[in-house]
């Protein structure tokens, strides 16, 4: 038996939709597959949390390596050519915790989570975000971001910078030989 489940098995498993060369691990923890959608050549590693929420989006040729998570309550999306190192955490919804709110999923939103925060993340193509780094709903990581490992993310990153630190902050510009290679999408 294969470590990924086979296209047969990924139906089974009811995913709004994928393409062709779809791997996810027997060992990931998918959550409402049915508001997921993915492109082709989509790879998902061992221990990563997809939690459908609204909805997740992957493009094609996205690599989601393991131990991530994505909780897409609000909605996520990941263009194609993106992707995510080890243990890196996409939310695009979170608890406020500064004691205005209640927190946990135990408590209604409307009555409890006056400073709870419910918006969409997009990593535009081209986007790579390093190892442990977390991002925070509503941001936008423009096309051909690099976010350097252990960094947070709390705000829009432009295209094609290399952003680093907690928060992140602009390092510099990003080269864009990647994209002189032709690959068929």
């Amino acid at each position: 038996m294969s470590s990924f489940y086979s296209a047969d098995e990924l139906h089974k498993i009811g995913f709004a939709s994928f393409g062709e060369n779809v791997l996810i691990s027997r060992k990931a923890s998918i959550y409402r597959p049915e508001v997921i959608h993915m492109g082709n050549s989509v790879r998902i590693d061992d221990f990563c949390i997809l939690s459908g929420g609204k909805e997740i989006s992957l493009g094609n040729y996205v690599h989601i390596s393991a131990y991530c998570a994505i909780y897409g309550g609000a909605g996520i999306h990941i263009d194609n050519f993106s992707g995510l190192s080890p243990r890196c955490t996409v939310f695009s919804e979170s608890d406020d915790f500064g004691g205005q709110s209640m927190i946990g999923p135990f408590f209604p939103v409307e009555k409890y989570k006056p400073g709870y925060i419910s918006a969409p993340v997009m990593l535009e193509r081209y986007v790579q975000v390093g190892a442990h780094s977390t991002i925070f709903p509503g941001t936008t990581l423009a096309e051909g971001v690099a976010v350097g490992a252990h960094s947070l993310v709390l705000k829009n990153c432009e295209a094609w910078g290399i952003y680093a630190g907690s928060p992140v902050k602009r390092i510099k510009e990003r080269s864009r030989q990647l994209l002189s290679y032709h690959v068929d999408q």
